[in-house]
């Protein structure tokens, strides 16, 4: 096989590898807050979105040492061992116990900084500048098929069913559990591409074995001396003018993810007005948030339509995709359907609650992300090619603080105010993407870049 084919090859695996993982772990963050509320125990007393935010409050803070980690054993164990702990999590509802919900918690916010950063060091020394953009949209488009096959699963097993007893929680999430199991084994069919003729980084090596160079017979740094680099260079990448700017678009990358993957589902299921099948419509929204991503990863990277435009077009369409799904909700969804109970909101909507428009929402949503998500990780990908892993962990630190934030609020603050936050930081967000873009613009012109 070519270098090339092997190279794409290892992305669509990656894809695959995720997208079985994300199949299960994605159906169990959209529903867990749904489930939680019809546990029949006195002994649990846990929240799905307090569960988030400790995930995504550890996962901020690990950022700054998951490239020490992936520095040490390599991303692709470190992508193994994080898929662990994911199938983990997954497994505790299963038999719930508020201690070992909180402690998995936990353990999940380090191992999904750790699973990030290897995704995005894997992604970035499997491409070139020419191939970065079209890398980015594969994998984003394999990965989020995981919404469209977990989420059909839901639709069907819950549909007509106003309540969920312990047997449907349980068989769900067994079988959750063995999907992500299957997704860990897949990583492993990820090959080491063939070297460069230019020497790389340690950092940006595949395997563990190329820490030291063996031809030359010349003793690398010591395994603590790269772990403490990787730590300084995730540091200084963050003070730099390019990531500084970037930190608005990536905060607010955090926050709508925290609204598309837990609270919209969330809303729905509370809303009355639905009917029987509001539960079933949690699996429905999930399949449509999926086909929104899955175009525009296929539009916006494996396609390659726009890159003579630049990042800004697709970012900006993005923006507006989001504000026309926020204003649609904001009318749809009742205020307090992200606190309401299970028995549902007592609060009207503004206008006669429709599925066909929280559907079509659940679309845009998903179309909007992907066209922020694709951008920004090719982006980062140009940007910061020689420390690829630094890169991304500050990436995902600013991601996962803002998704903590969002997360933690979704337990006190109506409908509203969650969508005028999201307006606000989208709106600020583009505008500094645009900057950065505009300096890749002008790299551009004095390189052979050929990417989104």
């Amino acid at each position: 096989m070519s270098p090339e084919g092997k190279t794409l090859l290892n992305i669509i695996i990656l894809g695959l590898g995720f997208m079985v993982m994300f199949t299960a772990f994605g159906t169990c963050g959209n529903i867990e807050q749904t489930v939680i509320k019809s546990f029949n125990s006195t002994e649990f007393h846990g929240s799905g979105y307090t569960s988030m935010a400790i995930i995504y409050a550890v996962f901020a803070a690990s950022n700054l040492i998951a490239p020490s980690v992936i520095a040490v054993i390599g991303p692709q164990l470190s992508l193994f061992f994080s898929g662990l702990v994911y199938s983990g999590y997954i497994a505790v509802f299963i038999h719930p116990y508020t201690a070992s919900f909180y402690t998995l918690s936990v353990l999940l916010g380090i191992a999904a900084a750790v699973l990030w950063t290897a995704q995005g060091n894997l992604l970035t020394i499997n491409s070139k500048d020419s191939t970065i953009g079209r890398n980015s949209g594969i994998f984003w488009a394999l990965m989020q098929f995981s919404l469209f096959f977990g989420n059909l699963y839901i639709y069907f097993a819950w549909r007509g069913k106003s309540h969920l007893t312990d047997k449907d929680r349980q068989t769900v999430f067994i079988t959750l559990t063995v999907i992500s199991l299957v997704g860990n084994f897949l990583f492993f069919l990820i090959q080491r591409p063939d070297p460069e003729p230019v020497s790389t980084d340690a950092t940006e090596s595949l395997l563990p074995a190329d820490i030291s160079d063996s031809s030359s017979g010349v003793p690398s740094q010591s395994l603590c001396t790269q772990a403490i680099d990787a730590f300084k260079k995730s540091i200084q990448l963050a003070m730099t003018k390019e990531m500084l700017l970037l930190s608005l678009p990536f905060a607010y990358s955090g926050l709508e993810l925290t609204f598309y993957s837990g609270v919209y589902g969330t809303c729905l299921g509370a809303m009355t007005q639905f009917g029987e099948d509001a539960k079933s419509l949690i699996g429905l929204s999930g399949i449509l948030i999926g086909v929104g991503e899955i175009l525009g990863g296929g539009v916006f990277g494996i396609l390659d339509k726009c890159n003579r435009y630049g990042r800004n077009p697709v970012v900006f369409l993005g923006l507006f995709t989001h504000i026309v799904a926020f204003y649609l909700i904001y009318l749809n969804i009742a205020s307090d359907a992200p606190v309401a109970t299970e028995e549902g909101t007592q609060m009207k909507a503004f206008i006669q609650p429709s599925v066909t428009v929280a559907l079509i929402c659940s679309f845009l949503l998903g179309l909007g992300d992907s066209c922020f998500n694709t951008q920004l990780i090719s982006i980062v990908g140009f940007l910061f090619r020689e420390n690829s892993a630094p890169a991304f962990a500050v990436f995902k630190f600013v991601q996962s603080i803002t998704a903590a934030v969002a997360f933690f609020y979704s337990n006190y603050l109506y409908l509203h105010w969650q969508l005028l936050i999201m307006v606000v930081v989208g709106f600020l967000g583009t505008l500094t993407f645009f900057v950065v873009e505009w300096t890749v613009g002008n790299i551009r012109r004095d390189s052979d870049y050929d990417s989104i």
